[in-house]
């Protein structure tokens, strides 16, 4: 994935703000940040209904986030009023778990979170959008109703996630493979971070072309089988099951965990003090959660147009201020800003 280090590298070195130049030869590929729109225990994909969901999330996008949001009566995009995301018409929903440290008295407090390197915003997640890198090879946005899930916030044990990964980031930040590859783990980082820790979540880029969604939220889309076939972002060709190629999906946030570099507060024993919001200390259980809601063909515009960057001709955009206006009320009335005596909806570790 070296042309995605690459492009990063480029749009950091010239600035990939709103407005700002994107030098030509780039490979294509929407980067932008989703503000904050609330830090919530829901999860409309997998546990429909419930309120409270079983662990936090922090989520970013269109308004109309709710507990349900049923596919067959819920329009993201008629239903939103605003986006908390750079591009107004990505009325999508995108959310992860939440990082928490976990202080050597036994207390926890949230990890708060940088904006991404040459973008703006309160944290949050950048979102990227990227084609096959081949001009020659087409790609086909989501439809209306599409929802996919990467991760298992049940998970205890490496390798069932790959694409699921953490950074421990020098000071000055670190370009090189963007899409979980070396020095990336699936534990979390055992020593303090400089730089923070990041977060990196990459959705399948193969779906099987009829279905929007499967009770599992991940049959319906698949990786790409490895060669040397230039058809898809991963640099392989979609599977016979799963023919027709989307666009790649990545969420990556920059967690900043700066504060806590002190060891002295770090638990005795020595070990890493950072906790995912799932009660999870490994690293195992982060996951995204995706559901479209691009309007209209916009998606499908800016893949065409092999848009680059967060400043997109196709597409309407907003400053990173209005972003950060679109917020929604907490439904679940947790304290996630203060010192907690465990993590919302768990139980202290031992």
């Amino acid at each position: 994935m070296q042309w995605k280090a690459l492009a990063l590298a480029l749009l950091v070195e010239h600035g990939s703000g709103q407005g700002a130049p994107v030098p030509s030869g780039i490979p294509p590929m929407l980067r932008f940040q989703c503000s904050h729109l609330v830090i919530e225990r829901l999860d409309p994909l997998v546990t429909p209904g419930s309120i409270p969901s079983p662990h936090l999330h922090q989520i970013v996008g269109g308004n109309s986030f709710n507990a349900t949001m049923d596919p067959a009566t819920h329009d993201l995009v008629k239903d939103s009023t605003c986006t908390s995301c750079t591009f107004t018409e990505d009325l999508s929903n995108y959310w992860t778990a939440v990082m928490y440290f976990r202080a050597r008295n036994g207390t926890y407090k949230r990890v708060p979170q940088l904006p991404n390197l040459g973008l703006g915003g309160n944290g949050g997640i950048t979102v990227y959008y990227i084609p096959p890198h081949s001009p020659n090879v087409s790609v086909t946005a989501f439809k209306p109703g599409f929802r996919m899930l990467v991760g298992d916030a049940a998970s205890n044990k490496p390798g069932q996630d790959p694409k699921v990964c953490h950074r421990c980031m020098p000071k000055e930040g670190d370009n090189s493979n963007l899409n979980c590859a070396a020095p990336d783990t699936q534990t979390l980082p055992a020593e303090p971070c400089v730089g923070g820790i990041r977060s990196v979540i990459t959705f399948p880029t193969c779906w099987d072309g009829v279905n929007t969604d499967t009770p599992d939220h991940k049959s319906h889309v698949a990786y790409p089988i490895k060669g040397n076939h230039d058809s898809t972002p991963d640099g392989g060709v979609c599977p016979d099951t799963h023919p027709v190629k989307i666009p790649q999906v990545m969420l990556e946030t920059i967690w900043d965990t700066t504060p806590f570099n002190d060891k002295e507060i770090w638990p005795e024993d020595g070990s890493q003090p950072f906790v995912w919001s799932t009660n999870d200390k490994d690293g195992y259980t982060q996951h995204g959660d995706y559901v479209f809601g691009w309007k209209d063909d916009s998606l499908q515009r800016a893949m065409d147009a092999r848009c680059t960057g967060d400043v997109c001709s196709v597409l309407q955009h907003q400053t990173f201020e209005e972003s950060m206006k679109c917020t929604l009320p907490q439904t679940v009335k947790d304290d996630v800003d203060g010192w907690v005596a465990s993590i919302p909806g768990q139980s202290p570790l031992a």
